[in-house]
Order: C-alpha cells, then sequence, then structure tokens
C-alpha cells in the first residue's frame, strides 16, 4: 500500500491494487476565494490570503492518471472544488457521503456516482463509512454534515480516513471497532475566528494516539487552506514533547508513504 499526500485532505491512495483519490481539491494556488465573510461564513483568520495558499506539489496529470475511484468525504471546495470536477472524466467511479451529496456530483455531469455506505465493497476492497463531526456546538450549523472511511482488504493493512472530525466519542468507537493500523487524521485545527475548531487539533491527535497506541498517524489538512490553526513545526514540536514522534507522521506536501 502507498498513500501519497497531496496538499490538505487530497491523497492518492494505492491499495489492493487500485488507486484511489481521496478529496480532491486541484485548483492552482490563490484561485479560490477564502473561507470567511466574503462567502457567507463567520469571520477568518488570512481573509487577505487566497485559497489554496500552497501549489500542487506536482502536475494534475499526475494526480488524476490511472485513478480508479474518487472518494469524496463532504462537497466543501478544499475537498471537491471547481479543478477537480474540470478535470476528472465524467465516466470515473465517485463515492459520495449520501444522498444529497452524489446528487450534486451528479449534477455536474458525473455518470458514475455511488453513495457510500457501511458495507460499501469495490473491487473486493472494503469501503466502510464512518461517522464525523465537523466541529463542536454552533458552528455545525455552517460545516454540515460529514464522513470518513475505512479500508479494508486481506491482503492489506486497515487505513482509517477520519474526513472532517473532531476527536469525539464516535472516533474512538470506530478505531476501537475496526483496530486501524494506519490513521490519516485532519489535523489542521481549521476555525473561524467564533465557534471554536473544526477539524483536530494536537490534543485531538494525542487522543487518536492514546486510543491506538500501535497504528501510524498521518496528519494532514495543514496550512492549505486560510483558516488553518495548527503549523507542522507546532505539531511536530508537541509529538516530540509527549515522546510519540515515531507513531505520529506529519508530510510535507507530495510525500508518501509505503506500508
Amino acid at each position: 500500500m502507498n498513500i501519497h499526500h497531496i496538499r490538505n485532505a487530497t491523497a492518492v491512495v494505492e491499495y489492493a491494487g487500485k488507486r484511489f483519490l481521496i478529496d480532491p481539491m486541484l485548483a492552482e494556488k490563490g484561485t479560490m476565494p477564502p473561507f470567511g465573510t466574503g462567502v457567507g461564513l463567520p469571520p477568518a483568520p488570512r481573509e487577505d490570503q487566497n485559497n489554496p495558499l500552497v501549489s500542487l506539489p506536482t502536475s494534475m496529470d499526475n494526480i488524476i492518471s490511472n485513478i480508479d475511484a474518487v472518494i469524496v468525504t463532504h462537497l466543501h471546495s478544499d475537498h471537491w472544488d471547481d479543478a477537480a470536477k474540470e478535470a476528472l472524466p465524467k465516466e470515473i467511479k465517485i463515492f459520495a457521503q449520501n444522498h444529497e451529496d452524489a446528487t450534486e456530483i451528479g449534477n455536474a455531469g458525473f455518470k458514475n456516482v455511488e453513495v457510500l455506505e457501511e458495507d460499501t465493497v469495490f473491487e473486493g476492497i472494503q469501503l466502510i463509512k464512518t461517522k464525523g463531526e465537523h466541529g463542536r456546538g454552533e458552528i455545525l450549523k455552517h460545516a454540515g454534515e460529514v464522513c470518513g472511511v475505512v479500508f479494508k482488504h486481506s491482503n492489506e493493512k486497515i487505513i482509517y480516513f477520519t474526513g472532517d472530525t473532531v476527536w469525539y466519542e464516535a472516533v474512538q468507537e470506530i478505531i476501537d471497532a475496526h483496530k486501524p493500523e494506519i490513521i490519516v487524521a485532519n489535523a489542521g485545527y481549521n476555525q473561524f475566528l467564533v465557534g471554536g475548531p473544526l477539524v483536530m487539533g494536537k490534543d485531538d491527535v494525542y487522543e487518536v494516539h492514546n486510543t491506538a497506541p500501535d497504528a501510524k498517524i498521518i496528519a494532514v489538512h495543514m496550512e492549505a487552506v486560510n483558516h488553518w490553526g495548527l503549523s507542522r513545526e507546532e505539531l511536530k514540536n508537541f509529538i516530540n514533547e509527549k515522546g510519540i514522534a515515531s507513531n505520529v507522521l506529519v508530510p510535507i506536501d507530495g510525500q508518501s508513504y509505503s506500508f
């Protein structure tokens, strides 16, 4: 298995002989508006900077070539953007979290969209939709519904992509139930100036580690969009202080891991 971290939550996963594209944000640097008041959201940090904040680390062709399926955990523009809609072939297999998202993706011209379930099987690979909460309290009204996904195959390690969620009891239940050996955690502590975090921060990552002490945790969704709240450097310092740096990986954009 190989996990190629692209940028933000975007990844290319080679798993049991198939290539999956996760949450494609493929726009060129600075071509999307910042999250915040300009797009009808609460005020946010760095509203003077357009998204994405960083360029793709490799060419679009390298990212989308030979992809067997796309998984879109939700439709926020840093997980499913106009560049992805334009670049991906309309016949490609896409998994969406619910019927509403599937309909919207279909309305963009995609012809092979399936709703991810807890018992989905694709080419012999189990794809298990998992719960997530994109924040806590009032901010959930703005954040909306999200999901994660667990990959299982007899010849591969179990991977859990948390999606955009904070740490809460359902994440612990997912880890306890599926015992993932690899956990890809969206851990940029993104937030607006009101309402608290939308995704995991360093303390959440520590909770994940404590629940799955033998798992490798890959921390992503960092420093790529304007409302990020946790830098790679701060997370690295934290995991060094906690003595868990061998278990928590903090990739740069474009980095790959094989397991």
